[in-house]
Order: structure tokens, then sequence, then C-alpha cells
């Protein structure tokens, strides 16, 4: 973060933004903000401001300059769990994606381990078993959605690697009960933050779920305390019950919080950027040629980031400031929620050569980098599971690519459809397959 950036008396002047009632600004932002922050950002340029709820007033910014500094800014001034407070009556107020500055460390310094360096390496065999058990069951010459198999799939993965075990009645009906808290509508989440709206329809099943949902874990917790071979255990949650001392270890509410959150966020966004992949891919017939023929996993990999790129599962991250501070030469007050649009970046053409065309060699000839593919955030903050999340990818690239030839069951490519806070294929990313 440069100084200047920093110092607000060296600009007083707001960024540009539409005036519409912010009841509007939350509808469109809600259902089209893919749409939405594009034209915007053509509009007012890289910076500008709207409102929308419950943030209030927001600053959406789209030049990888000023994404890096807000990403290496102080943590004290750029708060990202404010930021995600739109999350906080799922994840819960201990979540290490709401939590700041010391607890945040705290929280996520307990659970890097179980994603990085040789977990991963013992994570890939099981996910490759996963993976060919899945796709085994792909019906072969019928059209499907592989959004829902995706779903099946990287789930019985997070149960397997959060609480070590995929089997028995009370994930089968944790299965059900995270489905149906996870598969709900962008404007569903109003009512998360309104106990009026709780009490009708649609947002108190979505509460009445949640509840559910905090039942199971919490009886989960409670056995696996008590669990003989707790200190052989390396699921993250036999860990977690194991870290720190008798004076700081973790409660049961904040282990609920960081379950939920890996549970969901661990799932979720890999079953999308894969059914996009199979979207793409099926519409490509040399890239899906090569990448069933290339035996290096960086061609896998470059697919699944492919499809990151030009499909963006979520479309921005935000960070909450803490005190006045200027972006791109533009005053930011205070209590201001900035969000970089990871969705704008990726698809302009000045960070991307044709934007709209897939084409993974893109990450094989350096012409992208973490200043123009944002995915995973950036900073300290950038997403835990990232090296998972392509580890995982790439087996079930292979896992598929190895036994199927894709077809879209259409040409027409699926439009994007708001799926809580992510942006799904409409029709589920259908296809048709034929055995090799």
């Amino acid at each position: 973060m440069t100084a200047s950036t920093l110092r607000p008396q060296q600009s007083q002047q707001l960024p540009p933004g539409p005036r519409l009632p912010i009841g509007v600004q939350s509808i469109l932002f809600a259902t089209q903000r893919h749409r939405l922050l594009r034209v915007l950002h053509r509009r007012y340029g890289p910076v500008f401001r709207f409102r929308v709820f419950p943030e209030r007033n927001v600053v959406s910014i789209s030049d990888p300059a000023d994404i890096k500094e807000v990403f290496s800014g102080p943590v004290t001034t750029f708060h990202a769990g404010e930021g995600n407070q739109v999350l906080k009556p799922v994840m819960g107020e201990h979540s290490v994606l709401t939590t700041d500055e010391d607890e945040h460390r705290r929280i996520r310094t307990l659970l890097t381990p179980p994603f990085t360096g040789a977990a991963l390496r013992g994570y890939r065999e099981m996910v490759a078993g996963i993976a060919e058990r899945e796709v085994a069951r792909w019906p072969v010459g019928t059209p499907f959605r592989s959004h829902d198999s995706m779903q099946r799939l990287t789930f019985e993965v997070i149960l397997r690697v959060v609480l070590g075990v995929s089997d028995g009645p009370r994930l089968d009906e944790l299965r059900h009960t995270l489905g149906g808290v996870i598969d709900i509508s962008a404007l569903d989440i109003f009512g998360w933050h309104s106990q009026r709206m709780q009490r009708y329809g649609r947002w108190r099943r979505n509460r009445e779920l949640l509840e559910r949902s905090d039942t199971l874990l919490y009886a989960e917790i409670a056995d696996r305390r008590a669990a003989p071979d707790l200190a052989e255990r390396t699921d993250v949650l036999s860990r977690l019950l194991q870290a720190g001392t008798e004076d700081d270890a973790l409660t049961d509410a904040e282990l609920r919080d960081q379950l939920v959150t890996l549970l969901l966020a661990g799932h979720e966004t890999t079953a999308t950027a894969l059914a996009w992949t199979w979207h793409e891919l099926a519409r490509s017939p040399e890239t899906q040629a090569r990448a069933a023929d290339e035996d290096d996993d960086r061609y896998l990999e470059a697919v699944a980031k492919e499809a990151m790129r030009l499909r963006p599962v979520i479309y921005e991250v935000a960070r909450r400031t803490t005190e006045p501070v200027v972006v791109g030469g533009f005053h930011v007050p205070a209590g201001t929620t900035v969000m970089p649009a990871i969705g704008v970046v990726q698809s302009d053409p000045a960070q991307h050569d044709d934007p709209e065309t897939f084409r993974p060699e893109r990450f094989l000839d350096g012409s992208t980098s973490p200043r123009n593919w944002l995915p995973f955030g950036g900073g300290v903050r950038r997403c835990l599971g990232a090296g998972f999340a392509l580890m995982e990818a790439t087996e079930v690239l292979r896992a598929v690519l190895t036994r199927y030839h894709l077809s879209p069951d259409r040409d027409r490519r699926e439009q994007v459809k708001p799926r809580n806070i992510t942006f799904a294929p409409a029709r589920g990313a259908r296809l048709v397959v034929t055995n090799r």
C-alpha cells in the first residue's frame, strides 16, 4: 500500500455512481451483478460507488493496481471479515470468513495445515476414488445436469476431509439440510438479515434447515470429543479439537462455525467451477481432445483455471474500511465496503487477449498472473483451500476425460444463474456423454 493511498486528505472527491433507489440497486446487484458491474464500470470507470442492502455504501474497483493495493493493504484498515457480514447469519461470527485481525489470524493458522503440502498429496488418491465412483454413474447417451453430479462429488470429498467420515444416518441428513441451505436464490439472502422475513415461507424453511444442520453438527462435535481414537485421527474436526491449550481451545460454537464454512464454501464453489468446466469443454472439441490426451497435470489444471477465469463463480470480494482511504484517486470514507470486481477484471480485453474465448493455453504461456486472475481473492485473505480446489479439479478432470467424450445437449450456451453468492449454469451444465 503506497502512502498516497492511505492519505484521504489528498482527495476529497467521492467516486461517481448511479442514483437509483437503494431497493432497485439491491435487487439488480443480487440478480444481475455479473452484467450490472460490467455496465457500470464501462460507464463510470475503474472506480464507482453504489448502494445495496445491507452493506449500504459500496465502492467497486476493477483496476488490478488498485485491487493489489487493497489486497496487500493493512489488515487493520481493510476488514474482510466485516466485508463478509452478508455471510454471518449462516457461517457464524467465529468463521474464518467473518473474523478480522488477531481472531482471523488465529483461526486461519489452525485451519491451514490440512490444506497444504503433504496433506494435499495424501488427499489425492481419496479424491480420485470418489471421482471414479461418481462419474461411473453418468448416463451414457442421455442428457443430464452435470452440476448436480459435481455437488454430490465435492460434498463427499469435503465430508471426508473435514469430518473424516461420509457414512451414517446423521451425515445422510446433514447432506439434505446443508444442501437446502445452499440451494437458495440471491434474493433469499435478504432473509438471512431479517427476523421478520424468517417467519414466513421460503425464509422460514431456510432458517429451519440451518437450525437442523446446527443440531447435527453439534452432535457430531460431541461424539468426536469423546472418541477414543481422537489422537490418531487426521480429519479437520479432529485436528481442531486437539489444537491449542486448555485455555484457548476452540469452543463448540467456534468449531461449528468453521465446520459450516468448510462444508459449504469447500464444496459449492468447486462443484460450480467444475460444472462450468464441462460446459466449456463440451463446446471446445479441440481443447477437450488435448486435455484427454495430456499426461501432464499442468494442462488439466490450466483447463480448470481457464473455466474459473471465463466463468467466475464468485464475481467480487469485499473489504470494509475502518478509516478513510484514497482508492484510485477517490476518497473512500471509513465504513465503506470496497469490492474488487473479480469478474470484471477477468473479462477485460485490456487484461486478457480475446477474453470471451476458452483458451487454457493462456495459463501456460505466461499471459496471466495474480494481477488479472483472481478467483481465490488475494493477500492474507486468499482462499486457504485454493491448492486443494485445483488438485481436486485436476483429479476429477482426469476421471471424466479418460472415460467419456463430452457434448452439449444443445449448441446455445447456458445463461448465468445467481445461486446464493455464486454464479452457476442456469440449466445445470447439461451434457451428453459417450464412452471413449
